[in-house]
């Protein structure tokens, strides 16, 4: 036993020691902590909160700087100027999707399928089809915005069921941004009661739970775990699993009554192109493909919108100041007897800058989704080798102490003038920012403005503890900042 161990070990090293030399030899990576044999860095980086530690680790190597997750480097991008040079100025060469174990994993080693992971020509004609296609169902115009409109009144009553009893707003807050994605992949919104639709949001709600914990970000780092010590991940696959048998039973119904000349949601105009393409040789639209990118869609156009309201209204109740003055903006502005639009936001600097407010100060996705560079890069007088990842830290920006005095407090005048106007700010990046950025971006920002808004003009929110009492420090911080669970009651205006 002890040789083998010994053997692994020297041959770790060896690996280890190669590697470093090979970029020597054509440039430096950035600067970074030495790493350890097999483990690299992860002794230096909390798993629980990697943000924090990567804000640590920048006071000391500065805003470019390396980390070894396991054998792998990763450059890490610190501070405003830094990731807008990277993502930004030089999109194209920083576009890349950085292979994430347990997502290949899950993906059964096929390949990167879908919208979010695959790379290269692939990606590129998925995501012009799929941002195309959205803005043809409605994305970014008045259609969709009925949509969300029409949900909006269907939460509304679903929450007057509550009878302004003490409730865990989780699962009604996160059926109806799964509601409006649903309407455009298949065409149909469920009743909060139907038992598919129930299921759905149950392994939504699930799946974000065991993407940001601790295990799945050591898995991550060391992917041999997860042949010899899955945990949680038999449930992720088994719930990943459960999203493509689903998404295909649709799959076969749309290809059953498909009409060409009249497409009516995501999935036909996907069979649509793929019938085009099929003469293609490389076969970029195939039912692999329409699957996976469902799920891409499905899964971030409903939970990164449905924990950011959740997270809303725990803020929203520790803050009562914040509340009572979107409320009279509300009631100034709509009145109650008329449903909030986005024509509203303009008139509404108050309610804009508290919705920038919500996401700059929660940070959901605290370092995005890994990049990858895609060819050989000299940034900064560093060498990034073809293929390397890259960890950007949206923390940092949101949160950059210059841009918004006191970042770690929550104030809607972080993006109001001294005039009371809304004001913008280039660090919003709450959509992360380049060639990579949010595809539904501007369908998240309608459903957050016209579901908050709503609750507002017919709600009064009321805690179960004394405001001073509410804990809004995230309950993990992997993937995506989980805000801690909470109860609290409806109140009808």
């Amino acid at each position: 036993m002890y040789p083998v161990l010994l053997l692994v070990f020297c041959l770790s090293c060896w690996l280890l020691l190669s590697r470093r030399k090979q970029n020597a030899s054509k440039g430096k990576l950035p600067p970074g902590p030495t790493p350890l044999p097999i483990i690299g860095n992860i002794l230096q980086v909390d798993v629980k909160n990697i943000s924090q530690s990567l804000g640590n680790l920048s006071k000391v190597y500065g805003p470019v700087f390396t980390l070894y997750f396991g054998m792998k480097p990763a450059v890490v991008l610190y501070g405003y100027e830094t990731v807008k040079e990277a993502l930004v100025d030089l999109g194209e060469e920083f576009a890349g999707r950085s292979d994430v174990p347990v997502f290949k994993k899950l993906n059964e080693g096929h390949g990167r399928f879908g919208v979010l992971f695959s790379v290269g020509k692939t990606w590129k004609e998925l995501r012009r089809f799929s941002i195309l296609t959205l803005r043809s169902l409605g994305m970014g115009k008045k259609s969709i915005e009925d949509r969300v409109q029409e949900e909006a009144h269907c939460l509304v009553e679903e929450l007057r069921k509550t009878n302004s009893s003490p409730c865990d707003p989780t699962f009604i807050l996160g059926c109806a941004p799964c509601n409006v994605i649903c309407s455009i992949i298949f065409q149909n919104r469920f009743n909060y009661t139907d038992q598919d639709f129930l299921k759905l949001v149950e392994i939504l709600n699930e799946n974000v739970e065991i993407f940001s914990s601790p295990w799945i970000q050591l898995c991550n780092s060391f992917p041999i775990l997860l042949d010899y010590y899955p945990g949680t991940y038999s449930k992720l696959y088994q719930n990943f699993s459960y999203f493509k048998s689903y998404f295909m039973e649709k799959v076969a119904e749309h290809k059953a009554s498909l009409d060409i000349d009249n497409p009516r949601d995501f999935i036909d105009c996907f069979l649509i192109k793929m019938e085009q393409e099929k003469q293609s040789k490389e076969q970029i639209f195939t039912l692999g493909n329409l699957v996976i990118t469902m799920v891409d869609l499905f899964g971030a156009g409903s939970e990164s919108t449905s924990t950011t309201l959740k997270y809303a209204l725990l803020l929203l109740l520790k803050h009562p100041d914040v509340t009572a003055k979107a409320r009279e903006e509300i009631e100034r502005v709509i009145g109650r007897h008329r449903s909030p639009c986005m024509q509203d936001r303009s008139n509404m600097p108050y309610m804009d800058a508290l919705v920038h407010e919500v996401q700059r100060f929660i940070d959901i996705a605290p370092n995005g989704v890994p990049h990858a560079v895609t060819r050989d890069v000299k940034f900064r007088n560093y060498f990034i080798p073809n293929g390397t990842t890259i960890l950007t830290s949206l923390t940092s920006v949101l949160h950059d102490d210059k841009e918004f005095p006191n970042p770690k407090v929550f104030d809607p005048g972080h993006f109001l003038d001294k005039n009371g106007k809304f004001m913008k700010s280039n660090y919003f990046m709450a959509f992360s920012a380049g060639k990579r950025a949010c595809a539904g971006e501007s369908l998240a920002r309608t459903e957050l403005f016209l579901f908050l808004t709503t609750i507002l003009q017919n709600f009064t929110l009321k805690s179960e503890v004394d405001p001073e009492d509410i804990d809004t420090t995230p309950t993990s911080n992997g993937l995506i900042s989980l805000p801690p669970n909470y109860k609290l009651c409806f109140i009808p205006l």
